[in-house]
């Protein structure tokens, strides 16, 4: 039967997972407003077809946070107190990205939406970079002593990996926000989005695909190999469809090769949660940075009632939400200036 422990580690995986996918796309189109927005139309509707949803998605990264915290408390503390610096990236990022987001439409100014535009596309490639960049340290590993603590001064955590991380996370985000509005719009925006990841989507995936591959080089195993070459035919399959005008298809391709490739992530890194790259019996597991069982019980009793509940109201809302957008669908923008 399996423990808690790696049933948390399994459910961590899974939280990390929806957060990229669905917060994926949220981010690649905050970059993409000045790139695929030609015009002011087109960057409403860009902005429009997250509207309704991008801040429900960030749920999924303070549940991962708060998850982690209450599971693996000594992952959680080793893991923050090393990567402050990113860690805080990430989080001016997404208040820089919340307020464009609330602030663009509050004066009808092409200077003062240009500016915002330019905030939110800021703020969603830092938010990403840093993700991905403490996503990668916490697979490939960080200086970590005999009790856990982080060895070096304040940027000894960045390095190659991190860099990686910080780039597979951005480039994924960007064809997946393509793919994302080449499902959602229609017209122009949703020429240049199809064409966008037929283009651009082999080169997007790359950096993911390495670090990916270079976590399997590491701590791979013969099973872990199965869902990369899940990823690799994800891809191929992306491309194919979105050649077809298949955007559904493209879209969900896109999605398999995500979880494929946190599954080959994670699945290489068990049992570690953070690998100590001073000496790997330093290294914190499932079961040495743990919560108590008492507490992992607790946990999981209440998850198992609340997490299902977060997943059905975010299928709801996007059910709900389901429509493409077009540019006849938005309304003129405010004709009085705000004094």
């Amino acid at each position: 039967m399996i423990s808690l422990p790696t049933l948390w580690f399994i459910v961590l995986a899974f939280l990390w997972t929806g957060y990229l996918f669905l917060e994926g796309f949220d981010l690649g189109v905050g970059m993409l407003m000045k790139l695929m927005g030609r015009t002011e139309k087109d960057r409403r509707v860009m902005l429009n077809t997250i509207g309704p949803v991008w801040d429900g998605n960030e749920v999924w990264l303070i549940t991962a946070g708060a998850m982690t915290f209450a599971t693996f408390p000594l992952w959680y503390a080793a893991l923050f107190s090393a990567l402050y610096i990113p860690l805080v990236f990430v989080l001016l990022g997404l208040i820089f990205r919340a307020v464009s987001i609330e602030y663009r439409g509050k004066h009808n100014d092409d200077r003062w939406r240009s500016r915002w535009d330019w905030a939110m596309a800021l703020g969603s490639f830092v938010s990403a970079f840093g993700v991905g960049a403490a996503l990668a340290l916490t697979t490939t590993g960080l200086p970590l002593n005999e009790n856990g603590d982080r060895v070096g001064g304040a940027f000894a955590w960045f390095n190659g990996y991190a860099v990686l991380g910080g780039f597979a996370v951005v480039a994924f985000c960007l064809v997946h926000a393509c793919a994302f509005l080449a499902l959602k719009t229609r017209g122009d925006i949703e020429v240049r989005a199809r064409r966008a990841v037929v283009r651009w989507l082999p080169l997007g995936v790359l950096p993911m695909a390495a670090w990916a591959i270079v976590v399997q080089l590491q701590n791979g195993k013969a099973l872990t190999l199965i869902p990369l070459v899940i990823a690799v035919a994800a891809v191929v399959l992306a491309w194919i469809t979105a050649r077809r005008g298949r955007e559904g298809w493209s879209f969900t391709w896109m999605g398999l090769f995500l979880v494929a490739g946190v599954v080959t992530i994670f699945a290489s890194l068990y049992p570690n949660v953070l690998p100590s790259t001073l000496d790997p019996a330093w290294s914190l597991t499932v079961d040495n940075a743990s919560s108590s069982d008492y507490t992992l019980t607790v946990i999981s009793w209440v998850s198992l009632f609340g997490l299902p509940l977060v997943v059905l109201y975010q299928g709801w809302t996007y059910w709900v939400f389901r429509k493409r957008i077009t540019a006849a669908s938005i309304p003129a923008a405010h004709t009085v200036n705000a004094q």
